[in-house]
């Protein structure tokens, strides 16, 4: 118990008082008494007992009232012996990773926020074992790039010259010899580093103040439209995956349906390549051409297993079909509700205020009906949020969990600041997304939905992390991407976004506005990206459109 100054003087001089007091009393009674009678000292003994009983009682009292004084003028705090003992042994279970503002997380709710990154180590993330399949090859002479957007005439030429005539064609004769029914597979020669023309112009973030509207394409369905998109892509600087040679394989059980979550595994010359897991239409995508070099070869195997069962067939590169069909006999259909983990990659920079509102104000309806479909989903919700370095934080992540109304509570927190330079820390965003929450993965409709309106950074030296390394290791988790693209999304961010959601078997969706654009501040079909053939709906009714395909290919709709 703590005390203030003027209160601890005064029990110091009573004590003194009290003491001095006994020592006169000894000295006066003991004057007369033979030394060493053991009577006169246990009769001494004795009053001096009797004296002290008599002194503390007021002395007690004069404690507990300065006490209650110091307390009711805010000098010291009542201390609840209950609440120390709890925090000494829930101590372990708090969470670690607490955002620096300070907030904590209670021991007896869901975990939360869970982790919170301001800076990375490069030497830490390459002791992982990860190695970057792709990274910014153009990164080799900085000075030939301008914040990350406009590349040099000297990058541009040497591009231009290596592969313009290769290019073009190649794509012109794979096309013309893949039709669309076929389900695609032309081949593209891909460019490591894409350059621009011209500078991109960056168009600001708009407060709309109205319900957003979006629209959707499927890169994987327009396979040729795409590969033509790719071709002549003229923005600024991405990371190019080459996806030109495409595998798809669909896995069933006996009866025709499709398996949720069956690992694939492929192999070339008995080494393994590769794991990929089939999504809730029991699929998968193979690009060969998009491993690196050195696992690359003209034939693999690819086995299929789930649960007890497997089967295995062999793809050859260089084989006119395209689509192939598994069937796993043996392999049960879950007879337990569908597992569903729902997922947001939130760029929170001051731009992006609108799309954050939207979120937080529809969440809790979307939920409700998802909810309220007949198979009733065992669904859970999670988000990543994040900025650019020197922000207030580069990314934070808060944990799955069921509690619709907690993750509000979350959602409730992100507030739309900082940014200043047009790109974001995407690549740092989707490596938290996909590697630190628990996803469930097995037997789970997995969906992650990005949501920004800049490209990713590309132009750090120590660049650690890659947001296509990221989208491969989505696709071997079953995790597929849904990016949607915001107001003022320039050509590379289109291009990255669209890379992430045709490489897991995801769509792309983006704002859309009436005539005047993104600064007429009205809803509309109108966009400046390089999409057609597309509806347009209002942005939470797509994305719950979107989750409730997902559990419609495993009957999790209707009953």
């Amino acid at each position: 118990m703590k005390f203030s100054q003027m209160g601890w003087k005064s029990i110091f001089v009573l004590g003194g008082l009290l003491l001095l007091g006994g020592l006169l009393l000894n000295g006066c009674g003991g004057a007369d008494a033979p030394v060493g009678e053991p009577a006169a000292e246990e009769a001494a003994d004795d009053a001096m007992a009797e004296e002290e009983v008599i002194e503390a009682e007021p002395v007690e009292e004069i404690e507990e009232a300065m006490e209650e004084e110091a307390m009711d003028e805010g000098v010291v705090e009542e201390i609840d012996p209950d609440l120390v003992e709890a925090i000494g042994s829930e101590e372990d279970e708090l969470n670690p990773h607490e955002p620096a503002d300070g907030v904590k997380v209670e021991a007896t709710r869901p975990a939360g926020w869970i982790d919170e990154s301001t800076t990375f180590d490069p030497e830490a993330r390459a002791a992982e074992g990860d190695v970057l399949a792709f990274g910014a090859v153009a990164m080799e002479d900085e000075a030939m790039m301008e914040d990350g957007m406009v590349m040099e005439e000297a990058v541009e030429e040497s591009v231009e010259e290596s592969v313009e005539e290769s290019v073009e064609e190649s794509v012109e004769e794979s096309v013309e010899e893949s039709p669309r029914a076929e389900g695609g597979g032309a081949v593209v020669d891909s460019v490591a580093v894409k350059t621009a023309e011209e500078d991109v112009a960056l168009v600001p973030g708009v407060e709309q103040g109205f319900e957003l509207t979006a629209g959707d394409v499927d890169d994987n369905a327009q396979w040729d439209d795409y590969l033509l998109y790719r071709r002549d892509y003229e923005g600024g600087l991405v990371i190019d995956v080459d996806v030109t040679t495409r595998h798809q394989i669909f896995v069933r059980n006996s009866a025709g349906d499709p398996i949720l979550g069956a690992v694939l595994r492929i192999s070339a010359a008995g080494e393994p390549v590769t794991t990929l897991r089939t999504h809730s239409d029991g699929r998968a995508y193979f690009f060969p051409s998009a491993l690196d070099e050195a696992l690359q070869a003209d034939r693999y195997e690819v086995t299929a297993e789930f649960g007890d069962s497997s089967n295995t067939i062999e793809i050859g590169v260089d084989s006119s079909q395209r689509i192939w069909e598994m069937t796993l006999a043996d392999a049960a259909a879950t007879t337990d509700a569908v597992r569903l983990d729902v997922f947001f990659l939130i760029d929170t920079t001051g731009s992006m205020a609108d799309e954050i509102d939207q979120l937080r104000e529809n969440i809790r309806a979307i939920a409700a009906q998802i909810d309220g479909l007949p198979s009733q989903p065992n669904v859970r919700y999670g988000m990543t949020v994040y900025r650019d370095r020197g922000d207030e934080y580069t990314t934070r992540t808060f944990e799955f969990t069921p509690d619709v109304d907690f993750f509000a509570e979350g959602l409730g927190e992100v507030v739309a600041d900082g940014g200043g330079d047009y790109p974001e820390d995407l690549n740092e965003g989707m490596y938290k997304a996909v590697r630190v929450p628990e996803w469930r993965v097995e037997e789970t409709v997995s969906l992650l939905f990005v949501i920004t309106d800049a490209p990713p950074q590309l132009i750090y030296d120590d660049q650690a992390y890659s947001y296509a390394t990221e989208m491969v290791k989505a696709a071997e988790r079953g995790i597929k991407v849904y990016p949607i693209g915001s107001s003022g999304l320039s050509p590379e961010g289109e291009y990255s976004l669209r890379q992430m959601a045709q490489y897991t078997g995801g769509r792309f969706l983006f704002l859309t506005y009436g005539a005047a654009g993104a600064g007429g501040g009205s809803t509309g079909t109108e966009t400046d990206l390089n999409v057609d053939d597309y509806d347009v709906t209002s942005l939470d009714g797509l994305v719950l459109k979107i989750i409730v395909e997902e559990l419609a290919h495993q009957g999790a709709v209707a009953e």
